[in-house]
């Protein structure tokens, strides 16, 4: 190749340097140039077949070449890294060895849903689940409450047209369970709630609740105590304490709630259950003979219990959290201490 086409095919090759708009063309501009299999070695073996005059003007052109075509794909390589640091890119390189995410943790609330699972299936419960979007019938009408109850009003309830609201609790799984089945009925349904609660250290619009239901022949108050004190035990030791305090509810007679001794200060009185010895978990209760004809069961044949409890509340007895917006603030630091 003479000097005139080597002074030609250098301004091609800065051109191609300058035009790089990647590292990976920088790097593909030298391979086609500077290689050992590139152009100029090429050129550099050609210059034994010119003639003795030309040989050494097209032995500086080529020498010039390798000289401008480095210092430009160095500058154009340059310029690719200060526009990278300027925009807060970090360069990829492949060579780098990965970063280990580590395994998550599981939340406070899926640990005491699937702890109060495993419990009751020790007592032959089982799992049953619904919809969110529920009916008025089978959230309110079915369950005895009256059409006048507050918990109907807007204030209390999430309505999204007429007769369909979010579900306030899981208690119409219950109903949707019986109506889809004859006694014997021992079932669990865990799940997520909604109403219209101002958000505070306790109280939340959103909220989970594991309700139990057990229908049969011969069921009594004895089996709901004894099955609550069993869960109690499992859950938060063996020496805490259950007591059940005569209430109301429209779809129990009769109704019930009931507290477990404090875990913290071991019944004696703490800034935990308020100096009582006592924290309330939740109600309980016979089912309502009304109910069962609702699903058409046979009140006077059948018996049954239904008991409901709140997840958070659980979990913050169980782990000590002071504040239910911590389990939905997603703040990893607060989250890993429970693993």
């Amino acid at each position: 190749m003479k000097a005139a086409e080597i002074v030609q095919l250098k301004e091609q090759a800065l051109d191609e340097a300058r035009r790089s708009g990647t590292a990976a063309d920088v790097e593909a501009v030298r391979i086609k140039y500077l290689s050992r299999k590139g152009v100029l070695p090429g050129i550099m073996d050609g210059l034994k077949a010119l003639s003795a005059e030309e040989r050494p003007e097209a032995g500086r052109r080529a020498n010039e070449l390798r000289q401008e075509l480095t210092k430009a794909l160095d500058d154009a390589k340059n310029a690719l890294q200060a526009a990278e640091r300027a925009s807060g890119q970090k360069r990829f390189d492949p060579t780098l060895p990965g970063q280990w995410r580590g395994l998550g943790r599981r939340h406070p609330i899926t640990q005491v849903v699937e702890e109060a699972i495993r419990i009751f299936s020790m007592l032959g419960f089982t799992v049953a689940d619904g919809p969110d979007i529920e009916t008025e019938y089978h959230n309110f009408d079915a369950l005895n409450t009256p059409a006048d109850h507050p918990s109907r009003d807007t204030q209390d309830t999430f309505w999204l047209g007429p007769g369909l609201l979010l579900r306030t609790q899981t208690s119409p799984v219950q109903i949707r369970v019986m109506e889809s089945r004859k006694p014997p009925v021992r079932i669990i349904a865990p799940g997520r709630c909604y109403r219209r609660d101002t958000t505070d250290a306790t109280h939340s619009a959103n909220f989970h609740q594991i309700e139990g239901l057990y229908v049969d022949r011969a069921v009594s108050l004895a089996d709901l105590k004894g099955d609550i004190t069993f869960f109690a035990r499992q859950m938060m030791g063996a020496d805490v304490k259950v007591r059940f305090r005569p209430h109301f509810f429209p779809f129990t007679e009769p109704s019930v709630e009931y507290d477990f001794s404090c875990h913290v200060c071991r019944g004696r009185g703490c800034r935990v259950c308020k100096q009582s010895g006592w924290i309330e978990i939740s109600g309980a209760g016979m089912v309502n003979p009304k109910v069962f004809k609702t699903v058409g069961y046979d009140p006077e044949t059948t018996m049954g219990y239904a008991f409901g409890m709140g997840v958070e509340r659980i979990a913050m007895i169980r782990f000590g959290i002071e504040d239910i917006r911590h389990l939905y603030d997603n703040d990893v630091r607060f989250l890993e201490q429970f693993g």
